[in-house]
């Protein structure tokens, strides 16, 4: 709401803001900013995945064989009285404890006039244009799952974003024009704001960190994952052969 009131702000009768060429001037600067932030984002990803396969193919496996290396030297330890009575508390508890249903779901009478309501409004077939018509369907599509899981405050959210989206405005005068362009504004400065937050959030993640780390100490002609590939590599062969004294019966 503050980014809606900071951008009317813009546009007074009588100043230069006002001009319709100055406004789609900065629409078009601020389209350009977020495809460029869109695309940082995108290649973030890609870079993130490409090293989450890596450190999963290099890193994850050989935990997860020494994480079971671990339970079986566990087990062992116990030995085959204690297992028995684990299973045999696992019953009972099971038993006890029996998986929770889901929750009934129900729609309200409000809640199915809201969805009237949002699809009067906003459904594809009252487009004027397939850019339109493509809007226009993303949030029918949204609605539709807000309705589904009776969501009535997804919904409002929904009608809001519409009634103050650019293709709300009605009209093909100057003052209509002016408003969306307004309107569009707002929009891609809401979504800048969310981009950099994604953009925070992705590269506050555990993962991204070790990420980082990694490429540093790349930097350096170090190698973090080879180095973490040995040390596991270690590990497993010490579990293993423990586990294989342990299990060994002359």
């Amino acid at each position: 709401m503050d980014i809606i009131y900071y951008v009317t702000g813009l546009v007074r009768s009588g100043t230069s803001e006002d001009d319709v060429e100055s406004l789609q001037s900065r629409a078009a600067g601020l389209e350009a900013a977020l495809g460029e932030r869109v695309a940082e984002i995108a290649r973030a990803k890609s870079d993130l995945d490409a090293f989450r396969i890596r450190y999963r193919r290099d890193v994850g496996q050989l935990h997860d064989e020494l994480d079971e290396l671990e339970r079986a030297i566990a087990e062992a330890e116990l030995g085959e009285i204690n297992r028995r009575l684990e299973t045999e508390r696992e019953g009972p508890s099971a038993a006890a404890h029996p998986p929770p249903e889901s929750a009934a779901r129900f729609t309200s009478d409000a809640i199915r006039t809201l969805f009237r309501e949002v699809a009067k409004t906003i459904h594809p077939d009252l487009a004027q244009d397939e850019v339109a018509r493509n809007r226009r369907h993303t949030l029918m599509v949204e609605a539709n799952r807000a309705y589904a899981l009776g969501d009535e405050e997804r919904l409002r959210r929904i009608l809001d974003a519409w009634e103050r989206s650019p293709e709300a405005v009605p009209g093909s005068d100057p003052d209509a024009a002016r408003q969306r362009l307004v309107r569009r504004i707002a929009q891609f400065e809401e979504e800048l704001a969310l981009c950099a937050g994604e953009l925070a959030d992705l590269k506050d993640s555990p993962l991204w960190k070790l990420k980082a780390m990694v490429d540093e100490a790349a930097a350096r002609g170090k190698d973090l994952v080879a180095d973490m590939v040995r040390r596991l590599k270690r590990d497993v062969m010490a579990a293993r052969n423990r586990l294989d004294a342990m299990q060994w019966n002359p």
